[in-house]
C-alpha cells in the first residue's frame, strides 16, 4: 500500500523528531520532500514548525499504519494539550492510494490537507504528479492564501540538517 505521510514538529529538537520518522520508514520510503520551516497553522501563538512529506510503500493495513505513526508520536512524548497546539511530533496520513475512510479513528484523505500549504508544498516537491481526492495538488495550491505560502521556507534535505 502506498501512503503519503505529513510529518511535523515545533518543540524540542525538531530535526531529531523528524529523523525518527525517516529512520522508522527508511526501507519503505519511495519519495520524500525536503524539510520546510512553516508558520503555525490554527493557533498561531507558538513556534514555527518543521514539516516534510514522506511517501511510503508499506505492507500493512491503513489502521496498522495509523498506529505505527501514533507509536512514533508517543515515543516523542507527544502530548495533546490543545487542538492545533504545539507538538513534539505529528505523523498524519494524508492520502492512501486507492483507499478512503471516514471513521472517528481514521479519515483519509486527510480532511484539512487541501487547506494546508505546509502539506501541499512539500508533497508537490516529493511528487510533481501528486493528487488529492483526484485533483492535482499543483492546482489545489492555488487556493491557499498567498500569505500562508509566503511563510513556507525550504531548509534542506533531512540528512543534511
Amino acid at each position: 500500500m502506498r501512503a503519503v505521510l505529513s510529518i511535523g514538529s515545533n518543540m524540542q529538537d525538531r530535526v531529531e523528531h523528524l529523523k525518527s520518522v525517516f529512520a522508522e520508514f527508511q526501507d519503505e520510503i519511495v519519495a520524500s520532500s525536503s524539510v520546510y520551516s512553516t508558520p503555525p497553522w490554527g493557533d498561531t501563538d507558538q513556534d514555527e514548525f518543521y514539516n516534510a512529506i514522506i511517501i511510503v510503500e508499506v505492507d500493512q493495513t491503513p489502521l496498522e499504519l495509523l498506529h505505527r505513526g501514533q507509536a512514533l508520536e508517543k515515543a516523542a512524548d507527544r502530548v495533546r494539550e490543545r487542538h492545533w497546539g504545539p507538538r513534539t511530533l505529528d505523523v498524519d496520513i494524508v492520502e492512501i492510494e486507492g483507499f478512503s475512510s471516514d471513521t472517528q479513528e481514521l479519515t483519509v484523505p486527510h480532511p484539512h490537507a487541501a487547506e494546508r500549504g505546509f502539506v501541499l508544498i512539500p508533497w508537490l516537491a516529493a511528487d510533481v504528479h501528486a493528487t488529492l481526492g483526484g485533483k492535482p495538488v499543483a492546482g489545489i495550491i492555488g487556493n491557499i492564501p498567498q500569505d500562508d505560502i509566503a511563510g513556507i521556507k525550504v531548509l534542506g534535505r533531512i540528512e543534511k540538517l
